[in-house]
């Protein structure tokens, strides 16, 4: 597939930027939808991040948010949010939970989005089910587009349900019906270098990089064919 996501919004401290109680919905939205991407290639799709950071106001954000997505030919448009609302400070043992958007009942986009809508419900949230809405990503996308409010920033038992990768691999499981957890870095993985400190290499030393580890050999071999695309001496191995 090709897919668009994007977190919407302003970056947090900007104008524009998204709710705020616990957490930070514009914070949050960008943790998720980092996590989303680096799952959805891994699966082998192409992906463009269609964030919008800054922006001079709600309208200016909407509309380079647009211009981005419908810049790329793609299956599905897909943006992220967290929704505010609840209110509930103290906790009352009940989240409010997750709903995602899609433009009218007709929208290409629906089943997706009720497959998220459950899966983001099987870690424990209320499904507050599909919803359509006139939003303005959702009306003037060219692509099928869906906007998942994940759950509430202003409930407390949602935010302690909350787990950014696990809403992540939700997520991902409803676009593409494929169970996959994020490739996480070692404990004790070097900082990646400079390119100033890379300028100057050792010819006594190769070093050899790995694209990704993969449980169905489909999904593989897509990324082997990507890679050689794109003029990498690349090679499939079994570990």
């Amino acid at each position: 597939m090709r897919i668009n996501v994007h977190a919407g919004h302003n970056a947090d401290g900007r104008i524009a930027c998204g709710a705020i109680g616990f957490i930070r919905e514009s914070t949050e939205a960008r943790r998720v939808k980092d996590a989303v991407i680096g799952m959805l290639r891994q699966l082998g799709h192409t992906v463009y991040d269609c964030t919008v950071d800054y922006a001079s106001g709600v309208n200016d954000n909407l509309r380079k948010i647009v211009a981005l997505c419908n810049a790329h030919e793609v299956d599905l448009d897909v943006s992220i949010h967290l929704n505010s609302g609840a209110n509930d400070t103290s906790g009352n043992g009940k989240t409010t939970g997750v709903e995602v958007y899609v433009y009218n009942p007709s929208s290409k986009a629906k089943a997706c989005a009720e497959r998220v809508c459950q899966a983001i419900a099987r870690l424990g949230f209320r499904n507050r089910g599909v919803k359509c809405k006139g939003f303005y990503v959702l009306k003037n996308t060219k692509a099928p587009a869906m906007l998942v409010e994940c759950c509430f920033v202003d409930d407390r038992d949602d935010v302690q349900l909350y787990d950014c990768q696990e809403m992540a691999e939700a997520i991902v499981f409803g676009i593409t019906r494929v169970q996959i957890t994020a490739e996480q870095p070692d404990a004790d993985q070097e900082p990646v270098a400079s390119e100033e400190e890379t300028a100057v290499g050792d010819k006594d030393l190769k070093y050899q990089i790995r694209l990704g580890t993969y449980t169905v050999k489909k999904y593989a071999e897509a990324k082997l064919a990507e890679a050689k695309e794109k003029g990498l001496d690349a090679i499939m191995v079994k570990v």
